[in-house]
């Protein structure tokens, strides 16, 4: 499992012209899953990103995290966080995971975070998604799960 965190200070998803998610100060997450994951990634990955101290304190040091702020997610699937770009000018997605699973996690993933008491914006599965956000430092967190 893969997840790129961007600190925001708004964000946004819309689908067809109209707004589907929206968030002020938080997280926007972009979760992509492979084939393999499961309930160990999902919790893994909560517990880092709901206590990742990224957020300024009163003397202006990162020592705050998400709930510390009463921040938000807006939690986007992104299939392509497993693009493979060795060979040739095409990416491939091969090492993307099944749909269906795919599908399956990103929920469980977005109904675990919310489950903490933060509110989860999502966009929809698969669908062609416009995002805008206002990058917040900019602060930029990868994780994999491979290399935990």
């Amino acid at each position: 499992m893969r997840v790129v965190l961007q600190r925001v200070k708004q964000a946004q998803v819309t689908i067809d012209d109209q707004l589907h998610g929206a968030i002020d100060q938080g997280f926007v997450l972009l979760v992509g899953f492979k084939d393999g994951d499961g309930p160990d990634e999902l919790t893994y990955l909560t517990h880092k990103i709901l206590n990742l101290r990224v957020f300024s304190d009163a003397a202006g040091k990162m020592n705050l995290n998400l709930q510390q702020v009463g921040g938000a997610i807006l939690s986007i699937s992104q299939f392509t966080l497993y693009a493979e770009t060795r060979h040739g000018n095409r990416p491939s997605f091969t090492a993307a995971g099944d749909p269906q699973r795919a599908a399956q996690l990103y929920d469980q993933f977005n109904q675990q975070l919310a489950a903490t008491g933060v509110t989860v914006a999502t966009g929809e599965f698969g669908a062609d998604m416009q995002v805008a956000l206002v990058n917040d430092g900019p602060v930029t967190i990868c994780y994999d799960t491979d290399q935990k």
